[in-house]
């Protein structure tokens, strides 16, 4: 997981990560940061062992901790985030090391993963993304919905 480490120590990447925390400051619930880009991770890893997808952990781990990281470019200008992350994924990426075809693989994945479609016959990465995204439902996204806390 050496490609996913320099993801993370990528100068860009860190950037994002604290925009993101500072978009979000005043929101209470589901926030964008590492703890949410772990979850995914972890329960995108977890479906791609229960449905024997070949996809490998450093491809999954790659794509869930950018699938969100241009967050704060939604609030910023209103670009789509998915649009907004895969650019910035686009340039962490190639700057650590991933393969023309992971990143292809990455960014595809990042950009169909607000959608449900034919995502497993496309890109089955797309359609972990996707899944896993939707299922870290913790106590506080729980809590969010009762009492109606702005989800943007």
């Amino acid at each position: 997981m050496e490609k996913v480490q320099k993801l993370y120590r990528h100068p860009l990447y860190r950037e994002c990560l604290e925009k993101n925390k500072k978009a979000e400051e005043t929101r209470i619930f589901c926030k964008h940061g590492m703890e949410h880009f772990m979850d995914v991770a972890r329960i995108a890893y977890i479906l791609s062992v229960d449905r024997a997808y070949a996809v490998s952990k450093e491809i999954i781990y790659a794509a869930a901790l950018l699938h969100d990281i241009g967050k704060w470019k939604q609030y910023e200008d209103g670009t789509p985030h998915e649009k907004a992350s895969a650019d910035l994924a686009e340039q962490i990426l190639a700057a650590s090391g991933f393969s023309e075809e992971d990143q292809a693989q990455v960014l595809d994945a990042i950009l169909k993963h607000r959608k449900k479609g034919k995502q497993k016959e496309e890109n089955p990465l797309a359609e972990l993304l996707y899944d896993a995204d939707k299922l870290p439902v913790s106590y506080t996204h729980l809590r969010a919905h009762e009492t109606r806390h702005d989800l943007v």
